[in-house]
């Protein structure tokens, strides 16, 4: 017996030939050299695995084996847009074969996109098993310019701005999620369908929660917690801590500043990763802000943000000379935050589930658009002095996109740095004033607001078709069930707990 030798023509982007990313100068100095060593390694890899964030913040892939991967790295990928086009349900939002409303030739007819692997995200996963890699592409149109509907694309635009002025931000993140017990291995089909989503895994909590910080708490979870750290670890992201919240199997997880494109790079690869190791493991992993669950406290994702100096390293927001607060520059990025945070809320809280965290019954929720030193009932808080300063924005969920929500807090921050003080009537902290309380609120907001000059014409009216589909299937399905007040619905549950 013996292998068949199959015949193939020779690579299009081999040494020697053009290639996707030469003729379109795709890659700077960087990325070059990242690619030289990528290409090195993969004689020690099965598959690799060519993700990238879907407006939801959702990782969509494809697995290649190492062979076919040697052409992708630098001609790129064909994908479907479909990911662009389906709301958290599975609904086509955007209409695809008609009129889609959103200005980009390419979505007629669900053609093509060209995912390009970012060489410098490359890395091999730890574990047993198939040697499997994963890398993060960059969505392009089939003319070489980058996708207007790429969510990586926004934050590396927002990110040159900074450069243009010499300047780079630095984020931290402090992530919550709920750690669960799976109690079988149903699948969750039954009833599922584009806009029909199936059973929520069925899961027991893992302790009984309600104990804040108890070692013996952290001590239900650490059999799985622990091994993911190392796990994490072995991946290279720069961990601090994981700690017990108060919920029932309720985690906070910590990283070490990092810069912007890193932050969301590692946030995508952080979810994306833990579910799977949970899910591994019989346990479920959730970044739902509130799942439905006896005891549930609802999760937020804070993000600690501050701006260096490109060339120095020095802290802008730093006040020198005195104990705390924040330099004027900070003060100033700190009302950009302010000024445009209703506008652009729905890309930080993008569920119709994340708005029962901003409840008035929460007390620790960020619901008053302000600022203030060591405040956590305020939108951001000041933390640390000197070299340390910093401002901590509370007002994300865990499972947003992670590169729209840098992205828009880096924009609001720098335009406060930048352009002229707003009008105090004009400005969104005013008294009283408190955070969208609604996916409905938000998304009024967001259309009524300036969010194109962050995100492009087309982004910003496929975001509003996506979350307008969303949230009527959900106000639907409420005119049906008639959900108690003030209760998470089996509809959120069935929504947001097994994607995200």
């Amino acid at each position: 017996m013996y292998a068949r030798s199959w015949s193939t023509p020779a690579a299009e982007g081999s040494v020697g030939r053009p290639s996707f990313v030469t003729d379109h100068g795709l890659w700077n100095a960087e990325q070059l050299a990242a690619a030289e060593r990528v290409e090195a390694a993969l004689g020690d890899v099965d598959f690799v695995r060519v993700a990238f964030a879907d407006p939801h913040g959702l990782a969509r892939s494809k697995t290649l084996t190492a062979q076919a991967f040697r052409t992708v790295l630098r001609n790129g990928m064909n994908f479907s847009p479909g990911p662009f086009l389906f709301d958290t349900g599975h609904a086509v939002a955007v209409d695809f074969l008609g009129e889609h409303g959103i200005g980009v030739d390419e979505i007629a007819g669900a053609g093509n996109f060209i995912l390009v692997p970012d060489p410098v995200t490359f890395q091999v996963l730890p574990g047993h098993g198939p040697r499997t890699a994963w890398v993060i592409g960059d969505e392009y149109l089939r003319d070489g310019t980058p996708h207007p509907l790429s969510a990586r694309t926004v934050l590396r635009r927002v990110l040159g701005r900074y450069a243009e002025q010499g300047l780079a931000p630095v984020l931290g993140l402090e992530v919550e999620w709920y750690l669960t017990r799976r109690l079988d291995d149903e699948p969750g089909n039954q009833g599922n369908g584009f806009g029909l989503q199936g059973l929520a895994p069925r899961v027991s909590a893992v302790n009984a929660g309600y104990q804040f910080n108890l070692d013996a708490a952290y001590d239900t979870v650490a059999p799985v917690t622990d091994p993911l750290a190392l796990h994490l670890l072995k991946l290279g992201l720069p961990l601090r801590s994981m700690e017990h919240e108060s919920g029932p199997g309720q985690v906070e997880t910590t990283f070490s500043p990092m810069s912007a494109l890193d932050t969301a790079d590692a946030m995508l690869l952080f979810r994306t990763v833990t579910k799977r190791f949970c899910a591994r493991r019989g346990y479920h992993a959730s970044f739902m802000s509130q799942p439905l669950l006896d005891a549930a406290d609802p999760s937020g994702w804070h993000l600690n943000q501050s701006v260096v100096e490109a060339a120095t390293g020095r802290n802008v927001f730093s006040a020198e000379g005195l104990s705390g607060g924040l330099s004027p520059q900070g003060k100033a990025y700190a009302e950009g935050l302010l000024h445009w945070a209703r506008e652009l809320f729905v890309l930080s809280v993008p569920t119709v589930n994340g708005y029962r965290r901003l409840a008035a019954e929460h007390a620790l929720a960020p619901t008053r658009v302000g600022w203030s030193v060591e405040d956590r009932t305020a939108m951001l808080r000041v933390v640390g002095s000197g070299a340390g300063a910093h401002i901590e924005n509370r007002m994300g969920e865990p499972c947003a996109n992670p590169y729209l929500n840098i992205a828009a807090q880096l924009f609001a921050g720098l335009e406060g740095m930048t352009a002229a003080p707003a009008a105090p009537e004009t400005r969104g902290d005013g008294p009283g004033q408190v955070v969208p309380q609604s996916l409905r609120e938000a998304l009024d907001a967001f259309r009524a607001g300036r969010a194109a000059q962050l995100l492009g014409t087309p982004l910003a009216a496929c975001l509003a078709k996506l979350k307008e589909s969303e949230l009527s299937r959900f106000e639907a399905w409420c005119v049906q069930a008639a959900p108690a007040p003030g209760r998470v619905t089996e509809w959120e549950q069935r929504e947001y707990f097994g994607a995200f």
